[in-house]
C-alpha cells in the first residue's frame, strides 16, 4: 500500500484540509471526532479538524496573508468587506468572535457590530 501522505487522494485534500487549519494524520490514530476519509472502499487518511476558536485565528491569518499586511492596516472599506467574509464563514457565531476579530481588525466591538448592522439593519447581531 501507498503511504498515505504519498496517496494521490490526501494529495488532494490537503490543500483542504490546510486552508481549514485541520491535520493530517493516519486513520488508525484517528480518535472519535476525526473524520477518517476513503477511497474506492480503503481508509486512506484522518483528519482532525481543529476547535472553532482555533479555526478563526486560522482564518484571521489567512485574510491577513491575502491583503499582505496587518487587517488592522486596512483601510475601512475593506474592513467591512473583511467582516462581511467573516459574517458568511460563521466567525461571529463562535464565543467571543466578535471581541478576536475587533482585536485583529483594531477596532472596538461596537466598531465591528456597525460594520455588521450597515449590511444588515433589520438584523440583531447580538442575539
Amino acid at each position: 500500500m501507498t503511504e498515505p501522505r504519498d496517496h494521490p487522494f490526501v494529495t488532494a485534500v490537503k490543500p483542504l484540509v490546510d486552508a481549514m487549519g485541520g491535520e493530517l494524520m493516519d486513520p488508525a490514530r484517528a480518535a472519535p471526532d476525526d473524520v477518517v476519509l476513503a477511497w474506492e472502499g480503503e481508509d486512506v487518511v484522518a483528519v482532525r479538524l481543529p476547535q472553532l476558536s482555533e479555526s478563526l485565528d486560522h482564518i484571521l491569518a489567512a485574510l491577513e496573508r491575502r491583503h499582505g499586511m496587518p487587517l488592522a492596516e486596512l483601510d475601512r472599506k475593506t474592513k467591512q468587506d473583511v467582516v462581511r467574509i467573516l459574517e458568511a464563514r460563521g466567525a461571529f457565531s463562535v464565543r467571543h468572535g466578535v471581541e478576536t476579530v475587533a482585536g485583529a481588525l483594531g477596532v472596538s466591538r461596537f466598531t465591528v457590530y456597525n460594520y455588521l448592522n450597515r449590511e444588515n439593519p433589520n438584523k440583531n447581531t447580538r442575539g
